[in-house]
């Protein structure tokens, strides 16, 4: 059950990459400390020693572009979500 769960979460942010609808995500990073990632590219669009700058610029740059930023855990969990979609 577990698997076909992650196939259509996988399926569903493949849908958004690259496209005006991708989410920003808000990650762990092994080089900076957390890192700013649009959904489908493998580079982050921005990276910070701090979580919070991180949140901040997620927040901006999703709010720019109309759709969602996630903010997740040092385990990989969503924790927040902030909606800028219209």
């Amino acid at each position: 059950m577990a698997n076909k769960n992650n196939d259509e979460r996988n399926e569903y942010f493949k849908e958004r990459a690259g496209t005006d609808e991708a989410r920003f995500h808000v990650v762990p990073h092994d080089d900076e400390g957390w890192a700013v990632k649009k959904e489908g590219e493998d580079n982050p669009a921005y990276t910070a020693g701090s979580k919070s700058d991180a949140v901040e610029e997620a927040k901006r740059l999703a709010k720019d572009a109309g759709t969602m930023a996630y903010i997740h855990s040092e385990h990989g969990q969503i924790e927040e979500q902030h909606n800028y979609e219209s």
